[in-house]
């Protein structure tokens, strides 16, 4: 089989690396890749125009049909946003990725809450806005009645758009709330993202990712969990600093009781599949649910129609079955249950960041890996935001998250104490990582 992976993060490397695993598999190619995957067995990457684009597509399913690919699987959420896999649908090519129309479910955050709403998924409480004034009252509302002690909690506003993980803001205080609906809505800081916003409210305790292979046609299907992960979302250790997009993962997660996998199964993915079900949605994909758990009730924080970064890198290492596998019983409608089979231990996933990231950050610095050291950890690099250049290619920091440094263990501990000695093997100038990725 010949596979085409779209996209450039450490998702698709992990992808790439994974699917390159099946021995169905020829060769893997990936587009436009990184400078992992471009030096990955079996991989070779593919530059052929932005697959968010109707030029980009267009250029990919051609190269599709040229190469006679037999899957393709989508990684990023924009090309699924702008319609990639009806693209690839309407000339037969088999295709791992959700239409346009189920894409809405994380395109569109006022959408999504409508769904989560409609057929009864327990979420936060939440009212939109078109209007910043109109959202500006509602905030001073909220943060003028507090308690009776006079505090308020927090206030989360959401951009309605795709916002590359930073449209979210945790609001303490109104003029807090104040500064992020003006930059949303009048200084359009994500553009028409902000055109609409969610004002939600504050979920305390414990999130969760739960990964999910999806299919749905004609009315029947499944949606099939994967095991749990956690992502470590804030810059710095103990959870203090800016939001990124993910300092890196670990799975499984300790304290997701089975009470509260029984909960998830049970108020938010059961009532998910009646959703796409009766809506009609048409879905061959990967779904993210993205939880607050709090004494083992669940609350769904968002849906993602796609693999999450970097929980892939933490669950793809415990899968204990062909991937390729699972995408054709998820093309076909097959059950796969009965091969879905998981590896002991766990896994942590520390992300390496480039200096100052999330904000400016440096670029192109050589990155040293000594392999050496690496493989006594059995840790796997994922490369994010990293380029080969050279003859004999040369690794360069060309993003903020560059890489992530995976690694297996028997328990969490040891899970922990391989990933930090193999991010101890990684080094470039002005490097950055939280120590606590699973402590």
């Amino acid at each position: 089989m010949k596979i085409l992976i779209i996209g450039s993060g450490g998702r698709e490397h992990a992808l790439a690396w994974k699917c390159a695993q099946s021995s169905n598999v020829e060769q893997v190619f990936v587009a436009p890749g990184n400078g992992g995957t471009a030096t990955e067995a079996k991989c070779k990457n593919i530059s052929l125009g932005d697959p968010a684009t109707v030029e980009g597509q267009e250029a990919l399913k051609q190269c599709a049909l040229r190469e006679k690919i037999d899957l393709t699987v989508i990684g990023p959420e924009l090309p699924l946003a702008t319609g990639i896999a009806d693209t690839f649908r309407s000339t037969g090519l088999a295709v791992i990725g959700p239409g346009k129309q189920a894409a809405q479910l994380e395109a569109s955050k006022i959408y999504s809450k409508a769904f989560m709403a409609k057929y009864g998924v327990r979420a936060a409480k939440s009212s939109n806005f078109t209007d910043f004034e109109s959202a500006r009252s509602f905030a001073a509302e909220h943060f003028n009645a507090g308690d009776a002690a006079g505090m308020a909690a927090p206030l989360v506003i959401k951009a309605d758009g795709l916002a590359a993980g930073k449209g979210v803001v945790i609001a303490e205080n109104l003029p807090e709330a104040e500064a992020a609906l003006v930059s949303l809505m009048r200084d359009k800081s994500l553009g028409d993202a902000g055109n609409s916003v969610l004002l939600e409210e504050f979920l305390e305790g414990k999130e969760v990712s739960v990964l999910a292979a999806v299919s749905v046609t004609g009315g029947k299907g499944y949606i099939l969990p994967f095991i749990p992960a956690r992502d470590h979302k804030r810059r710095f250790d103990e959870g203090r600093g800016p939001n990124t997009g993910g300092m890196g993962a670990i799975a499984p997660v300790p304290d997701f009781s089975q009470a509260a996998h029984n909960d998830f199964m049970r108020s938010i993915l059961e009532p998910t599949l009646k959703g796409i079900k009766a809506e009609g949605l048409d879905y061959c994909g990967f779904i993210f649910f993205g939880l607050m758990v709090r004494s083992d009730r669940c609350y769904l924080l968002e849906y993602n129609v796609r693999l999450g970064d970097p929980e892939t890198q933490a669950v793809l290492p415990l899968m204990d079955f062909d991937l390729v596998d699972l995408c054709n019983a998820m093309l076909t409608g097959q059950d796969f249950s009965a091969s879905f089979k998981w590896k002991q231990g766990a896994v942590c996933a520390p992300v390496a960041v480039a200096d100052g990231y999330p904000g400016s950050y440096r670029k192109g610095d050589p990155i040293a890996i000594d392999t050496a050291t690496l493989e006594k950890t059995g840790a796997k690099v994922f490369v994010s935001g990293a380029s080969a250049e050279g003859e004999v290619p040369t690794l360069r920091t060309s993003g903020g998250r560059v890489l992530t440094v995976s690694a297996w263990g028997a328990d969490a501990a040891e899970a922990y104490a391989n990933a930090y000695h193999g991010i101890e093997a990684v080094s470039f100038e002005g490097m950055g990582f939280r120590s606590d990725i699973g402590r």
